[in-house]
């Protein structure tokens, strides 16, 4: 398995922990999560890294919120997809 299907799988696998609440073992497993994405997109142009900084802060605020259901969606739905226009 590639580091990007491994972590495309992470992102799923820690927005289902969202859904099923369990927050808090999913809080844990998110910040590895992101520590794997960072990396992935490091060296992606500056408008993939932009939006990543705006996904990245958009998932901080449903966290501070306690929006669980909707950091979900951002982690399965749209850092899956901004993960995937990086070629590997």
């Amino acid at each position: 398995m590639t580091v990007m299907a491994q972590c495309i799988n992470e992102c799923r696998q820690c927005a289902g922990l969202f859904r099923m609440g369990r927050d808090v073992e999913a809080a844990l497993n998110m910040v590895d999560v992101f520590e794997s994405a960072q990396r992935l997109l490091q060296f992606a142009p500056a408008d993939t890294r932009q939006v990543w900084a705006q996904l990245l802060t958009q998932m901080l605020d449903c966290q501070e919120r306690q929006d669980w259901l909707g950091l979900a969606d951002y982690m399965e739905y749209e850092l899956i997809e901004l993960l995937q226009t990086v070629p590997a």
